[in-house]
């Protein structure tokens, strides 16, 4: 045994032996600390897994040093630790244990001649007589963790029914997602892009939607957060490509916009970073016989900068298809100007959360106007998203912003619809 800790097998005898003792001792309370490394692989990665076992010796025994003696602590796999406080009458001696174990694993470990740091995220959850199997508090505590994690780690959460109803909305939810995408109930709909000069339309976003058996249409808000954790959503963002293009050429075969109407599809990151990501395009255009100059990849600002050299190779190899490329969302994200002057990026989306709090601002500051600036000075466009208001049109006009798009034009509306508002616009 690597740390010379007990075992998972041990840690849920303790653990039901506490819960069989709240059982015959009313009052009894006790807790338990669910503890994972924030950094272990990246560790692991860059020094080694010899350094790697020896931090995970150390983190052990720095975890007892901060434990009584009745207290148990186990090593559950990898760099997870369980403890069980015997004697926590409530969640505030708990959270000091907590608090004791984070400051103490904020100093540096010596290993191997190398001055290594790690953090973790502890969930915590008080046990007593109403818990009535061991493996259920064990996963409260570790539910509360990975809330701990999603919250900023190095820190602690402490579980409340909230956090297993969501756990349990979060499974149902993939479970669904899996049968959705085995029975094709996504429909895909399309929000027009205006070209704010002329009023016109200048293209369409292609926005998916969840066509649920039972609950009707699902926005994407919902279930999108659970298909880019379960890894569902690269075969569910393929499907929108090609649907979306298979639907652009069906327009433009019947003559109701013409070859130069362009469609914008959203790029997840991991569809952005799957190996095949050219393959797959060029494979989805000959099929469907779509123009790559009508195509326009829309990609995240992190993704993009998450991989120097392979994000440039990729966004260069879909440039000299003639396929454009916008920055999604841009100005929360960390772009280094320098690195985003080397890519051949055709547009800047700015995000609907600066767009909406325009006004706030005057006219020549703030995030809206420096963004439509570094637009124009990189050769770009820029397109604005979230427009709601008439006021937010006229201080994007004054800006002199090219596009934009939102509820103040048109919600994303279903195929038939959307091609209904563009006929009724005078042809160019």
């Amino acid at each position: 045994m690597l740390t010379g800790l007990p075992n998972r097998v041990l840690f849920m005898e303790e653990l039901n032996s506490a819960i069989n003792r709240s059982k015959i001792e009313h009052n009894y309370r006790f807790g338990v600390l669910f503890l994972d490394g924030d950094r272990f692989k990246v560790i692991n990665n860059s020094l080694g897994y010899f350094v790697g076992d020896e931090l995970l010796n150390a983190m052990g025994r720095r975890l007892q040093d901060n434990l009584s003696e009745q207290d148990t602590i186990a090593r559950l796999g990898d760099d997870e630790f369980a403890i069980l406080l015997t004697e926590a009458q409530d969640i505030t001696s708990a959270s000091e244990v907590a608090n004791k174990i984070l400051a103490a694993l904020k100093q540096p470990f010596n290993l191997q001649g190398h001055e290594v740091f790690i953090s973790a995220s502890i969930g915590i959850c008080l046990g007593g007589r109403d818990y009535q199997q061991p493996e259920h508090i064990l996963r409260d505590a570790a539910t509360a963790m990975g809330r701990a994690k999603e919250l900023g780690k190095s820190r602690y959460q402490i579980f409340d029914i909230t956090l297993h109803q969501e756990a349990s909305r979060f499974l149902q939810i993939e479970k669904e997602l899996r049968k959705a995408i085995k029975k094709q109930e996504f429909i895909v709909y399309y929000q027009p892009i205006i070209c704010l000069n002329t009023g016109k339309i200048d293209g369409v976003e292609a926005l998916l939607r969840w066509q649920h058996p039972t609950r009707g249409l699902i926005a994407p808000a919902e279930f999108i957060p659970v298909a880019d954790e379960t890894g569902l959503i690269a075969p569910i963002g393929n499907w929108v490509l090609q649907e979306a293009c298979h639907q652009l050429r069906q327009w433009q075969a019947a003559g109701m916009v013409n070859d130069s109407f362009k469609i914008s599809i959203n790029l997840s990151p991991q569809q952005f970073s799957q190996g095949d990501l050219l393959d797959l395009i060029d494979q989805i255009l000959i099929q469907t016989q779509l123009n790559p100059y009508c195509l326009k990849l829309e990609i995240t600002e992190t993704a993009l900068m998450e991989k120097s050299q392979v994000t440039v190779s990729l966004l260069k190899q879909l440039s000299s298809r003639k396929i454009e490329l916008s920055i999604d969302d841009f100005g929360i994200g960390y772009s280094s100007l320098s690195y985003l002057h080397s890519l051949p990026v055709n547009a800047l989306k700015v995000d609907k959360f600066f767009v909406q709090n325009l006004n706030e601002t005057p006219i020549n500051t703030g995030i809206v106007p420096a963004i439509i600036r570094l637009a124009k000075t990189m050769g770009m466009n820029a397109i604005a998203e979230g427009i709601e208001t008439i006021e937010q049109l006229e201080r994007l006009r004054m800006l002199d912003c090219d596009c934009g798009q939102g509820y103040f034009f048109s919600q994303p509306l279903p195929p038939e619809e959307v091609i209904e508002l563009i006929a009724r616009e005078p042809r160019c």
